[in-house]
This record gives C-alpha cells, structure tokens and sequence, in this order.
C-alpha cells in the first residue's frame, strides 16, 4: 500500500494538501495506528474500532487496516473525531474549546468560495457502465447480525438546488444494494439533500449527485455539520483550511468534487423511487428502522490509482460520529446566539456524546436582565427545527461540561413547576425511537421540546465548599500528607 508519505517535519501548515498528508501527520503524532492483522470487514473492522473508541477520550487513537480480507484497499476508521486531539489536528489548532469554536465561527461568517482545475488524482482511475463495482471496496458492516449490508458511513453527497445552484455537501448513510445501486436514508426538512431531492422529485427530474469518500478533513467536517441551507459547504471547508478546496468536474453528472478526493461515486437519484432501507446501527444508541427511501443509481466510479476507504464509527455513543456532531454542532449554536442574533452573556454551549450530540442543549451564560434566560432558551434551537429537545440555561458559576455539576445544578436550581416550559409539536430529532412507533414513517413524527432554567432567580447561599485558596494549599502541600 503506498500512503505517499508527507514529510511531516518542516511541512507547510495549514491547509493540509490530501488526506494522505493529513494521515501521515496523525501517524507522526501517534494518533493514527496501523494493524498489518488481516481483518473481516463483515465485523471485525466495526468491533475493532467499538473496543477503541470504548476507552476513555485521551486513549482513544484512529485505526488504519492494511489488510481487509479479500481486498487490497485499505481502511481507516476514526480519523476525523475519534477524540478531540485528532479533531484539533484536522482544523491545525488547539484543542481549546474556544479556539475550535472561533475557527468554525469565522469559517461560518467568512467562508472561502472553492476553485476549479483541470486535472485532479481522483481521476486516476476511471469506471463506466458494466464496469461500475462497489463490491470492489471494502465497505464495512457496522452492526454485525442486525444491519441488513455493508453502509457508507463518511459519504459526502454533493447535490445542487435545482433552482438556485447552490452546492449541499451532506453525510448520510447509504446502504449498499448491489454492484451499482444504493439507498439512501434522509429526511425533510432535517436535511438539505432531502429538500433538493423534493425540488427534481416535483419537476420529474431525476437528481444529480456524486458521493465523496475520503477527502480534506474538513470537508467530512462540513458535511456533517447543520450548515446553514443555501450556504455551500466546500466554502465553509475553504473558510476553515484558510485557503479555497480545488475542485474538478465530475465526469457523469453536472457536478464538482474535491479533486484530491480518494474515491468519488456519480449517478443519479430516480425520482418517485422507493424501496426500503435499513435498518442500521444509529447515533441514538438504537438500531434505526426500516423505512421506503429513495434510490441511487452508480453510472461511474473514479478513484485514485492505490485508494484509501475511510469510514466513521457510529452506532451507540460515545462514537466517533457523537464527537464530530458534538463539537461543530456547540459551534454552530454559539455562532447563532453570539454572532448571528448578538445576544449577551453567552459563555459555553454543551451537547453530551450521551444525547448524540443533539438531542441535549446545556448553556452557560451570565444572567443580566430581567428575562434574559427565557430569551436565550427560546433562541437556542431556532437554527434548525428539529435539534435538542431538552434545553437548559445555567449560570456562570456552572460547569456545564461536569456530568455530576449538572445533575446537582438540575436538583438544587429548578422548581419544576416554574422554571420548565414544554413545547409540544415540533419537528421531532431524525431517528428518535421515544417520537412514534416504528412503523410511522420519519416525515410524520412529531416530538416537543423542554426548556429548562436552571439559573438562580434570587441570592443563594454560599457553595458549601472551603474557599479555593485552602484547597490550592493542601494540594500544594500534598506529598507532606504522606497519603
């Protein structure tokens, strides 16, 4: 297997200039570990990598396979958020939840539209027609005995607004149903494809659409963050490489693609198509259901000459996917509550892996004038409809991000009968198995949401603890204790 290894001594700095650079930079820090084992793709990769991401953060490492039984593409499973080391490598910065925030905020506010060029490494490779294989890729299954194929698990599924031609870059599992042909599982209005796919779907007009897999880091980043609709998440990808992604035309279909991707899949989804798809092991912690979906079908595949597959881990978190939705969802929600409608007193905002990173809201924020609270509760999930359905404002004393903290903030600073509001109706949280039954179809199901103010509504009494100064002195002193 050729990684085209980068010098990592003395290489540029950002942007990174292929996912071969990005690896080589990870494996120089130790946070990418290669097996030579050979693995079963059928279960072995998938539980591998569950064992890995079982330990805590700090231990966790992304995983390379360079020998998939039956293949001779290797496979690399966690290398966009498998913890949060991997992740600041992605962006080049610290690990500081600040400075992450502010990189995805400035990306947001001042993306970088990307560039064409002629000839691309993606194309190295080219299939038409008959020769359209995707069982020639070690596509893993994820939830052995219980996912019904092999899914795409980091597929980045470019498609345009028929209307405005604006690009959508978008991860969503696909599921593998034969050499050229997948399905898809999406929902409106959760998801942008899904609301591109209506627009052809109205005209009779089968969709455009061509899926990445493995490319810049960031471009993985972007497609699986809640970009605003109509913004295009390669310029989003530019704002956070510093510098514009070069592009090339896809050779099938009116589309563009990252020119340094690994591999690139085009073809079309067929209107008034649906067959059923799943289920298949999802970021809730449960399997997701089956449901009738839309369908793909392959027309051409380019790759490079020796790819590299590249996979997410998802399935019960923490995961890899819990991480990744975690920590540019927090910025996302920043962004529209400091940025975007320029409310004060925001500090922190936190989604735990626990609640896939989406379904939990807790804001830390300083409380400054009458009704503060209840604005910063109704404003935070108003970016998109259907996130968070627990939402909790508390103070600036709380550390939101302490499990414990939280718990004794909930049972010492809510009265339930005066400071939680319920709002019944709203779009439910995709794949919430609480929502409805599994045989009511996703676009039916409704959910509600529970604002909670957790803040202080008058004086309080002092935190039963010794002042800090004379914990900081036994811990200095520590070793003297003798214990």
């Amino acid at each position: 297997m050729s990684l085209e290894k980068a010098k990592v001594k003395g290489r540029n700095t950002l942007p990174y200039r292929d996912l071969r650079d990005y690896l080589a930079v990870l494996e120089s820090k130790g946070l990418l570990k290669w097996t030579s084992r050979e693995v079963d793709k059928d279960w072995e990769i998938s539980c591998v990598s569950r064992v890995v991401m079982s330990r805590p953060e700090h231990d966790r490492f992304a995983v390379g396979f360079r020998r998939v039984k039956g293949y001779e593409v290797p496979v690399v499973v966690g290398i966009i958020a498998a913890n949060r080391a991997i992740y600041a490598t992605a962006l080049e910065t610290s690990q500081n939840i600040e400075d992450i925030i502010k990189k995805w905020s400035d990306a947001l506010s001042k993306p970088i539209d990307p560039i064409m060029v002629d000839k691309a490494p993606c194309k190295e490779v080219v299939h038409y027609g008959e020769d359209v294989n995707l069982n020639k890729f070690p596509i893993p299954v994820w939830t052995p005995e219980k996912d019904p194929a092999p899914f795409l698990t980091a597929p980045c599924v470019v498609t345009k607004d028929p209307e405005t031609g604006i690009r959508n870059v978008g991860i969503y599992r696909i599921q593998i149903k034969g050499k050229n042909k997948t399905g898809v599982l999406w929902d409106l209005p959760s998801q942008h494809a899904a609301i591109h796919f209506s627009k052809y779907e109205a005209l009779g007009k089968p969709m455009p659409a061509a899926i990445v897999i493995g490319a810049d880091p960031t471009v993985c980043m972007t497609a699986a963050a809640k970009v605003p609709f109509g913004v295009d998440e390669f310029a989003v990808s530019g704002g956070l490489r510093g510098k514009p992604l070069e592009l090339v035309k896809c050779e099938t279909v009116d589309l563009e693609v990252p020119a340094s991707s690994e591999i690139v899949l085009e073809g079309e989804f067929l209107p008034h198509v649906r067959e059923p798809e799943g289920p298949f092991g999802e970021y809730t912690g449960y399997m997701g259901p089956v449901n009738d979906m839309p369908v793909f079908n392959v027309k051409c595949i380019t790759h490079r000459a020796n790819p590299i597959y590249h996979a997410i881990l998802s399935q019960m978190p923490p995961s890899e996917s819990s991480l990744l939705r975690q920590i540019s969802t927090e910025a996302e929600v920043y962004k529209h509550l400091v940025h975007d409608l320029k409310i004060p007193g925001i500090i922190d905002v936190h989604c735990p892996e626990s609640g896939g990173s989406y379904a939990i809201l807790w804001i830390r924020m300083k409380n400054t004038y009458l009704g503060h609270a209840k604005q910063v509760l109704s404003a935070s999930w108003t970016h998109h409809p259907s996130f968070a359905k627990w939402i909790v404002v508390a103070d600036q004393d709380v550390n939101i991000r302490d499990p414990f903290v939280r718990e004794w903030v909930l049972s010492f600073r809510v009265q339930p009968d005066k400071d939680v509001l319920i709002i019944p109706n709203t779009s439910s949280i995709l794949l919430d198995p609480s929502a409805a039954p599994p045989e009511v179809p996703l676009w039916k199901r409704h959910g509600s949401k529970i604002l909670i103010d957790a803040t202080r509504k008058w004086q309080y009494p002092d935190i039963a603890l010794p002042p800090q100064k004379y914990l900081n002195k036994v811990k200095e002193r520590w070793l003297e204790y003798g214990l």
